[in-house]
């Protein structure tokens, strides 16, 4: 496959990487009121991603990426969400689809990874439809919300499997997005920049090399086949999600408490005699709460990316209980860092409802992000409180 950006020189660790990201953020969060207006990054910003490294973090070092330990995508991801939260949420769409494709046998990968930038989305629910034809499968189906679907090279589609002996299962492939009909319904009121639309896929032929199941999806594959990733880089995949979701989230309210710092000074509090908002004894506890919520939310999610790598080290899953504490921990996390865009938003004045604001923006980002399905905090916390119980998870997917 012809790639759509031409490769830049390899950033070669994980600082350079971070402080390329650093540099760039005040770029990112400028572009996100054109990403908001076309409902796409524009292309400077994922220039400014991929000559950063951003989407090498996660692809195999045989094919000259950098495959970071989870802690250091999550901190990639974050840094990212502190310039734009629709940035930082493809980014990890891409992450997340480079660590599936190393799931995938050696000819799919060899065939992927022949640009090192590529980049992907992803569709977890199974709304298609797979049937099995020779060398493979035939896929059908819609799939809504295929986040950074109008830049990926490559879309992950999950769906059902009727075999031929009646028996139900479910599969993922992934398929050229050039293969696939993006409908133009992305019309939302938060995460614009995130190209989210639904994806039809209409008789299109998946060779059996570029599936797996579920069940490798979720629990790492086969971690003795030639050309696995390499030790300590085999998760669960669930949890990764989580952890990397999550500090999309954490990062983008992390920003948005940047500016309100940003903005305090010299303000003043309208129809009061507070001419420096920077003064008010209220402000100080604001900044105070808020600074200890994201640093909260951050140590669990250090807390969850190091029981993966634990597990990752080990070759082991992670057990019930474990994968229920990362989704009550990932889900906490979620919660601070919405409760640190709330309370600044209401501390913020009126002025701060203007787009030229970029608070607003990372504002309803979070709260958008903090609705996806698997880091909904209730329910997180509801799962983890039943693991505490020693009662069964209700639960499908941990």
């Amino acid at each position: 496959m012809t790639s759509t950006h031409e490769t830049t020189p390899l950033t070669t660790d994980f600082d350079s990487v971070l402080t390329a990201v650093g540099a760039a953020v005040p770029a990112l969060r400028d572009n996100g009121i054109q990403a908001e207006a076309d409902r796409w990054l524009p292309e400077e910003s994922i220039r400014l991603l991929t000559e950063a490294g951003v989407f090498r973090v996660a692809v195999p070092e045989r094919f000259g990426g950098l495959e970071l330990p989870v802690a250091q995508v999550a901190r990639v991801l974050a840094e990212v969400g502190r310039g734009c939260g629709s940035s930082a949420w493809t980014a990890s769409a891409a992450t997340e689809g480079a660590y599936l494709a190393s799931l995938l046998p050696d000819r799919a990968q060899e065939e992927i990874f022949a640009d090192i930038d590529t980049r992907f989305s992803i569709s977890v629910a199974p709304t298609s439809m797979y049937t099995e034809t020779d060398g493979g499968y035939k896929l059908n189906g819609a799939c809504p919300f295929a986040s950074g679907c109008r830049g990926a090279e490559w879309s992950f589609v999950a769906g059902a499997l009727q075999r031929a002996d009646g028996s139900w299962g479910q599969l993922l492939g992934v398929v050229p997005t050039t293969e696939l009909v993006i409908v133009d319904d992305w019309q939302v009121s938060a995460a614009a920049g995130t190209g989210s639309c639904t994806i039809t896929i209409g008789d299109v032929f998946v060779p059996a090399h570029r599936v797996i199941t579920v069940d490798q999806m979720f629990y790492g594959g086969d971690p003795s086949r030639a050309g696995a990733a390499r030790p300590g880089r085999t998760y669960a995949f669930m949890g990764l999600l989580l952890a990397e979701s999550a500090a999309t989230i954490v990062g983008t309210a992390r920003g948005a408490y940047e500016l309100f710092l940003e903005r305090v000074p010299g303000k003043p509090i309208t129809f009061t005699t507070w001419f420096d908002q920077a003064q008010h004894p209220i402000t100080h506890a604001q900044i105070g709460t808020a600074a200890a919520k994201l640093a909260a939310a951050e140590a669990l999610l250090d807390r969850c990316a190091a029981l993966l790598q634990d597990r990752a080290d080990a070759r082991a899953e992670p057990t019930v209980d474990e994968k229920l504490a990362l989704r009550g921990h990932a889900g906490y996390a979620v919660q601070l860092a919405r409760e640190v865009v709330d309370d600044l938003y209401t501390a913020s004045g009126g002025s701060v409802i203007r787009t030229s604001n970029h608070f607003q923006r990372f504002h309803r980002d979070v709260l958008a992000f903090a609705n996806h399905g698997l880091l909904q905090p209730s329910v997180g916390a509801e799962a983890y409180g039943r693991s505490l119980l020693g009662l069964e998870p209700t639960i499908p997917l941990i």
